[in-house]
């Protein structure tokens, strides 16, 4: 039995999930991503956000998009270290 070039298992390299072509990485980082937009959106009061010292008035979507940016450079900062117990 030969083997094909295009199968897996000759390169030695994994094939990638994807669906109708679009690795499954893309399709779940634009749900989340679309998710997320939904959300800020849906949430559009305004509120007062108290910090240590001081209390600031602003739009709901403002505070959550922070979050969201500082989850996301927190995550990428983190991306692949492991934490020793």
């Amino acid at each position: 039995m030969t083997k094909n070039p295009d199968s897996s298992s000759f390169s030695g390299q994994k094939k990638k999930s994807e669906i109708a072509g679009i690795p499954t990485r893309v399709i779940a980082i634009v749900a989340i991503a679309a998710l997320a937009l939904w959300f800020l959106l849906a949430n559009l009061d305004k509120v007062k956000i108290q910090f240590w010292v001081f209390t600031v008035t602003a739009p709901l979507w403002i505070a959550l998009a922070a979050t969201l940016v500082a989850g996301g450079v927190l995550g990428y900062l983190l991306k692949g270290r492991r934490i020793n117990r």
